[in-house]
């Protein structure tokens, strides 16, 4: 019995160790209520890594979406065209970056990221606007009040899920 209580006392040690805190926060998670003819939606929410890390990716079961991107709102190169407006791949950079230089700045677009840069210590917030987790080929509106869970993918905090609520507007 000693022994036992021991090796849970051990166990409960490294596990307050090696995970206890997954070294990421996650606060307000919520999407938008979607139109019925939509096929998009987005998912946002307020992130805080303990230690620098990255968002680097985030899935959805198939009966809400068929696709889950990282995204950013950002403006639109007048020289982008039509196509850019888009979030065309080939009006962009090398590395994502918008247009050429001495453009007038036009219309919003959304472009997918990579990853999402998570200093140690700071919030950062996905918002209607700026960062967001699009969801692509939605099965079904997304409803107020409905609920559903995001996986999220960290670079070193491993995956966390987080469940999400549909509302009009942020928490």
């Amino acid at each position: 019995m000693r022994r036992l209580t021991l090796l849970l006392a051990v166990l409960g040690l490294l596990a307050a160790g090696c995970g206890g805190d997954d070294g990421v926060s996650v606060d307000k998670p919520w999407a938008r209520n979607s139109p019925m003819m939509a096929s998009a939606g987005a998912i946002y929410m307020d992130l805080e890594a303990s230690e620098d890390d990255r968002l680097i990716g985030a899935s959805v079961d198939s009966s809400i979406a068929g696709k889950v991107e990282i995204h950013e709102t950002a403006m639109m190169d007048d020289s982008m065209g039509e196509e850019g407006a888009m979030g065309d791949e080939g009006a962009m950079g090398e590395e994502g970056e918008m247009g050429g230089e001495g453009g007038q700045m036009g219309a919003m677009m959304m472009r997918e990221v990579g990853e999402i840069a998570l200093p140690a210590g700071t919030t950062v917030n996905l918002k209607p606007g700026g960062l967001h987790i699009m969801l692509l080929e939605i099965a079904e509106p997304l409803e107020l009040g409905e609920k559903f869970d995001v996986t999220l993918t960290f670079e070193n905090a491993g995956e966390k899920v987080v469940e999400v609520e549909v509302r009009e507007e942020a928490p």
